[in-house]
């Protein structure tokens, strides 16, 4: 038995999984269980020892290394989701739906595919709905998140050179005030303390005093 970390194709963030009775070579691709079903994954490295670091991480159960025929599926289903994103995007527009498609996941399951997107205000997407799922026969689920869960999503890297904490380590945004940035004698020029998203760096929160009430406008809303 080993404690594997696993690369999913969605998501910048590490996972991890408990691998038993099989020889595990580093960048095997294989599947594996999360919440929302089958997905592909590849195995990064043996965390064998780590077990205390990775309880930040998302614990996904094994499934078995993948196939070559699992490899040609997932291929497949990769065009499946870049001609889906295309068309979503093309029809969006038609429909005048004021949304930023961001990605498009068919699950390895092939159960759903799932549109993600974000929205500065509520979409009436049920016409949307049905002109996908006329178009690929499958079942549609639009998934909306925020601009701080797209930058997670994506991945990158801030300012200090080091990737984006939110998709590093991050379970959960907390409120961030500019006040943070002026206790910390930082530059409050907006390109400065902001993250990609927009809002402010998550950091800004590290070093802020915690027994001050921090009851300013957070800006990340």
């Amino acid at each position: 038995m080993g404690i594997y970390q696993i690369q999913l194709e969605h998501q910048w963030r590490p996972a991890y999984a408990v691998i038993e009775g099989v020889a595990v070579a580093k960048r095997a691709p294989c599947i594996v269980r999360q919440e929302n079903g089958e997905c592909f994954g590849e195995v990064v490295q043996d965390r064998e020892g780590s077990v205390p670091c990775l309880q930040a991480f998302q614990k996904l159960a094994f499934i078995r290394l993948a196939t070559k025929e699992d490899i040609e599926r997932r291929e497949k289903q990769r065009l499946v989701e870049n001609d889906a994103f295309n068309f979503c995007r093309e029809q969006a527009t038609e429909l005048k739906l004021a949304m930023k498609l961001v990605r498009v996941i068919f699950p390895f399951d092939e159960q759903k595919l799932v549109f993600v997107y974000t929205a500065e205000n509520k979409v009436d997407f049920r016409e949307l709905v049905r002109v996908l799922a006329r178009r690929f026969q499958i079942r549609v689920e639009m998934r909306q998140i925020g601009v701080r869960d797209e930058a997670r999503m994506r991945g990158g890297f801030g300012h200090c050179g080091q990737p984006l904490c939110c998709a590093r380590f991050l379970r959960q945004f907390a409120p961030v005030t500019i006040r943070m940035a002026k206790d910390q004698g930082l530059s409050l020029n907006p390109a400065k303390i902001s993250g990609l998203c927009g809002r402010l760096m998550c950091c800004l929160r590290y070093e802020a005093p915690s027994n001050k009430p921090e009851n300013h406008s957070s800006g990340d809303e």
